[in-house]
């Protein structure tokens, strides 16, 4: 597969939508995971992200434009033991309390579809890290309609294990702008993960579409200690 640059996998896609990016940092001692929002509806662009304990939930930016939480205030980050959560909705709540009764990832998900947002069906993406002393290896999901037809939930599951020092995989939820939204296809992409926390935050956010970027999320495991370290950024302030 072909390492994409991540700079311009995002900067060429108006809309991709909601994104979740994990791998390892170049020197080979961070865990990396990013998760972004956006979003063309007032009501999808009134948020922020907040700490949440280990994790981070969505907030109203303006609690009086809130018009339908649905879909959009959930937690994306939880922590659970030596696990890392980060998902595009509630599942986020489903991954913790199944895996908390000795589910499996994909186990956990077999419960959840796609998104009720007809005509989109959004997809569900999901990314689990699971830390242990030789290091950590990921895995990331995606639940998304049979070509828009909600009959059928088509599931897939992608699992790395000794993840490579300088790449990452990205998954996100639309292929770019349209009516309906198209869903996203095909295998997690391979991108190049590289600098430090504050340079690939600021790469991810600067490479975001200007309009429709609402909030990102970065954080660094160091493999050695397990500290982080953790940015946010949002649109609203």
């Amino acid at each position: 597969m072909k390492k994409l640059d991540l700079a311009q996998e995002l900067s060429s896609n108006a809309y991709p939508g909601r994104g979740i990016i994990i791998g390892k940092s170049e020197d080979g001692k961070y865990a990396v995971t990013a998760y972004f929002i956006m979003g063309r509806s007032e009501n999808s662009r009134n948020r922020v992200f907040i700490e949440e304990g280990k994790g981070i939930r969505t907030e109203a930016f303006d609690p009086s434009k809130l018009t339908d939480p649905h879909l959009i205030i959930y937690a994306p980050v939880r922590v659970l033991g030596n696990k890392l959560i980060v998902t595009n909705g509630d599942q986020t709540d489903t991954i913790y309390e199944l895996m908390d009764k000795q589910y499996t990832f994909e186990q956990s998900l077999r419960s959840r579809e796609f998104e009720d947002d007809a005509p989109n069906y959004t997809p569900r993406i999901s990314g689990i890290l699971r830390f242990d002393d030789k290091g950590f290896n990921y895995a990331m999901s995606i639940l998304k309609s049979a070509n828009g037809n909600p009959d059928s939930c088509q599931r897939y599951t992608f699992s790395y294990t000794n993840p490579i020092a300088g790449e990452g995989h990205f998954i996100h939820t639309y292929m770019g702008d349209g009516n309906p939204l198209p869903s996203f296809e095909g295998e997690p992409k391979l991108v190049g993960i590289s600098g430090s926390i504050f340079e690939f935050t600021d790469m991810l956010w600067n490479s975001l579409n200007a309009d429709n970027k609402v909030s990102l999320f970065v954080r660094y495991v160091n493999l050695e200690d397990g500290t982080e370290e953790t940015r946010i950024v949002n649109k609203n302030k």
